[in-house]
C-alpha cells in the first residue's frame, strides 16, 4: 500500500465504501462519541460517496435483534437493502466480499460501529488480502473512548489508514474546478459540515448580496 505521493490520495474511480452496523443496538452502547455526531457523520460520508458515485455498501449484524439501519442512513439509499449478516467480521461474509471483489476497486472505505470490532475484523482481513484499507474515525465508535482509540492504534499498526469524513469527500474532490461534484460536496457541507457549512452558507450568502448590490448599480 503506497503511503506517500499522489497516488495515496483517494480516488473516486478506485474507491468502494463499507458501512457497517450504524442500528440502534450499537447506538445504544456507544461511548466514544456523542451518538449525533457519529449520525451526523456517517449520513455526510454517505452522502458524498453518492454525489461522487462510489459504490457503497450498507450492511446490518442481526437487525431482527439489533434493530434497522438508521433511517437517516437508510434515506441516503432508499432502495438499497442492507445485507443482514450473521457474521461479527463483515470481510467473512460472501455478500459483502463479493461485491467489493466484482467492483475491482482497491481503495475499500469503512466505518462501522464498534470500531474494537466491526470495524477492526474486516479492515485486518482486509489488509491481508491487498486492499488498502482506509478508516474513518468520526464515522465510526466504540463502548469507550480507549476502546475506539486502541483499536485505531491497532489498525494504523496493521497498515490502514485513519481519516475523516470529510477529508475523504476532500480527497475525491481534489479540484474545485470539477464543477458537478463541487456543487454536490458544497451541498453536503452546508447539511452536515457544521462549522464549514455555517462559514459557505455565509459566503455564499455575501456573493449573493454581493450579486444584488451590482445588479441595482449601488
Amino acid at each position: 500500500m503506497t503511503k506517500s505521493g499522489l497516488t495515496a490520495l483517494l480516488r473516486p474511480e478506485d474507491s468502494i465504501v463499507v458501512l457497517i452496523d450504524h442500528q440502534p443496538f450499537q447506538f445504544a452502547n456507544l461511548h466514544s462519541h456523542e451518538p449525533t455526531m457519529i449520525v451526523n457523520n456517517v449520513i455526510g460520508l454517505a452522502k458524498g460517496a453518492k454525489a461522487f458515485d462510489v459504490p457503497t455498501i450498507l450492511t446490518t449484524v442481526l437487525e431482527e435483534r439489533g434493530g434497522y439501519l438508521h433511517k437517516g442512513l437508510q434515506d441516503v439509499y432508499p432502495d438499497q437493502k442492507p445485507i443482514n449478516r450473521t457474521f461479527i467480521n463483515t470481510w467473512e461474509d460472501p455478500a459483502v466480499t463479493d461485491i467489493v471483489q466484482k467492483s475491482g476497486r482497491k481503495q475499500l472505505i469503512l466505518a462501522a460501529l464498534w470500531s474494537e470490532v466491526c470495524l477492526a475484523m474486516p479492515a485486518i482481513q482486509a489488509l491481508g488480502e491487498g486492499y488498502e484499507v482506509f478508516v474513518v474515525t468520526d464515522a465510526s465508535g466504540g463502548v469507550s473512548a480507549e476502546s475506539h482509540d486502541m483499536a485505531i492504534r491497532r489498525l494504523v499498526q496493521a497498515g490502514a489508514v485513519p481519516m475523516t469524513w470529510l477529508a475523504v469527500l476532500c480527497e475525491w474532490q481534489r479540484d474545485w474546478a470539477r464543477e458537478v461534484t463541487a456543487q454536490a460536496l458544497s451541498q453536503v457541507l452546508l447539511e452536515h459540515g457544521g462549522s464549514s457549512g455555517i462559514a459557505l452558507a455565509w459566503e455564499i450568502q455575501l456573493l449573493n448580496s454581493a450579486g444584488k448590490t451590482v445588479a441595482k448599480g449601488v
